[in-house]
């Protein structure tokens, strides 16, 4: 279910310059990176690139849900880590992308684990945005 303009609590703003070769920066100058195509791409892989960016956002936000679900579940996930893989690749209509997320949770058995996953994948606002419109993996 969306969410209403006047719902919203926080509004991140970047633009970027040149596309994949340029830049993008945020409005408040907390996020200033220089964007180039990775090597593989046929760039020169000399900055980052947006799917480095959405990996880093979408684990970011992966981790805060994981640990929305574990205070909900009473269960332990100190010392967990999450990260997101987000391919690139050519398809019937350009390109599209596909997302491997991952976890480590070392105070939880394997079963408990890819539950909290499972249930973090359900409320997590990425994982909210993407739901239906490209492939994303759960592992532990």
């Amino acid at each position: 279910m969306s969410i209403q303009q006047s719902e919203v609590l926080y509004t991140a703003v970047a633009t970027a310059e040149n596309g994949r070769d340029g830049r993008v920066a945020t409005h408040d100058g907390t996020l200033d990176v220089v964007v180039n195509p990775p090597k593989e791409m046929g760039g020169s892989g000399a900055g980052t690139n947006p799917e480095q960016l959405f990996a880093a956002g979408y684990s970011a936000c992966f981790q805060g849900a994981l640990g929305v679900v574990a205070r909900q579940e009473k269960a332990d996930i100190s010392g967990s880590t999450v990260t997101a893989e987000v391919g690139i690749g050519k398809n019937d209509d350009g390109f599209g992308i596909i997302v491997k997320i991952s976890a480590t949770i070392p105070n939880v058995d394997a079963a408990t684990a890819k539950d909290l996953l499972e249930k973090a994948h359900q409320v997590c606002p990425y994982s909210k945005a993407t739901r239906g419109n490209i492939t994303v993996d759960l592992a532990v």
